[in-house]
């Protein structure tokens, strides 16, 4: 097991990094990945239903993304942009601001035009984050999904032509500030077709923070502190992936961040426990896995905490011989990227 982070690097050319959605959403490309005796095969995404097993459990991360970049002023009138990170209550928000350093607290910020929003910085805190209070007539969530944008990742690029792309089309509830990635590949008609096959289909939360875009900055990767994300495993979720494991069913996660909800729910039974709780797990080769069987999952960034989960479920060695393939066949990379059915 390597615990340096310069063995989890790769070359990725700048053009295999996607920009724009595949559409329609499942005519991705597939890497089938057998960990077992390490094959690889090559599909598109709506092949998926034909490697899913009747009575598998599928696990998606059923959480909603904010609107969350919003575009304002100062009182002076210097242009900033503002990223919802984190709600603290009903109207204050743990934000990043850019250009923030001679932002100081009391100063209003002013969003939209006729500033239907204005906010007041309340605080600066130690890591630079700012925290600051809105106000507004109406709902939030109203005012937010007239002036806000998708905050898409810092490798995007190009414009995002509709909203709702970078949104699973299972999307529930949720104040997410990235996307679970791996879902965006779902229609709601391979959905049907998957649960007509008699694949259950389980519900659970995790809210994406701004900390799954963080590089590692230790060379160490054991000196890595993972930052904190919210988590919700429903009662039903829970007693259905536990039935299944129970019959030897295979538990396949949806993504890295359902990974890390499922992981972190699990008790020295095996058992997944229903609860709502916050999770800083860091899976990385050696990482016993108790509750998935298998990985849907998008390609991530080099020397990314994501590609050593990856690892984890089958082997740092082989998991860059994937993506070595990856590049060579020339699949798309990150959030609108291809995927990968590891199994």
């Amino acid at each position: 097991m390597s615990t340096l982070l310069s063995d989890y690097d790769y070359h990725l050319p700048e053009k295999l990094i996607g920009q724009q959605p595949r559409e329609p959403r499942d005519h991705a490309r597939l890497m089938l990945v057998n960990r077992k005796n390490e094959s690889i095969e090559h599909k598109r995404f709506y092949d998926i239903i034909d490697y899913l097993n009747e009575g598998d459990i599928l696990v998606r991360n059923s959480t909603k993304v904010i609107p969350a970049r919003l575009f304002g002023h100062k009182e002076t009138g210097g242009v900033l942009e503002i990223l919802l990170i984190k709600r603290i209550d009903l109207d204050t928000w743990e934000c990043l601001l850019k250009p923030a350093k001679k932002l100081k607290v009391g100063q209003k910020l002013f969003i939209g035009h006729g500033n239907e929003l204005i906010g007041e910085l309340l605080e600066i805190k130690d890591d630079g984050n700012r925290i600051i209070k809105f106000t507004y007539e109406g709902a939030f969530e109203e005012v937010l999904d007239r002036l806000g944008k998708m905050p898409l990742p810092p490798y995007i690029v190009e414009a995002l032509k509709e909203k709702d792309r970078y949104q699973t089309v299972y999307a529930i509830r949720g104040e997410s500030v990235a996307a679970p990635t791996a879902g965006l590949h779902f229609t709601k008609e391979l959905l049907e077709k998957i649960e007509k096959k008699g694949i259950k289909i389980v519900d659970i939360f995790l809210e994406v923070g701004l900390g799954t875009f963080r590089p590692v900055q230790t060379e160490n990767v054991l000196e890595h502190k993972m930052h904190e994300e919210v988590y919700e495993i429903p009662q039903e979720a829970a007693d259905i992936i536990n039935e299944g494991k129970k019959n030897g069913k295979r538990i396949i996660s949806v993504g890295t961040t359902s990974t890390r909800a499922l992981e972190s729910a699990v008790d020295e039974n095996g058992l997944v426990k229903a609860l709502k709780g916050s999770t800083e797990i860091f899976i990385y080769p050696g990482f016993e896995f108790k509750v998935i069987d298998a990985l849907i999952t998008n390609f991530h960034l080099p020397k990314s905490t994501l590609l050593m989960l990856v690892s984890a479920l089958s082997s740092r060695e082989f998991m860059l011989k994937v993506y070595d393939i990856a590049v060579k066949e020339e699949y798309h990379f990150f959030s609108f990227g291809d995927a990968m059915f590891i199994y």
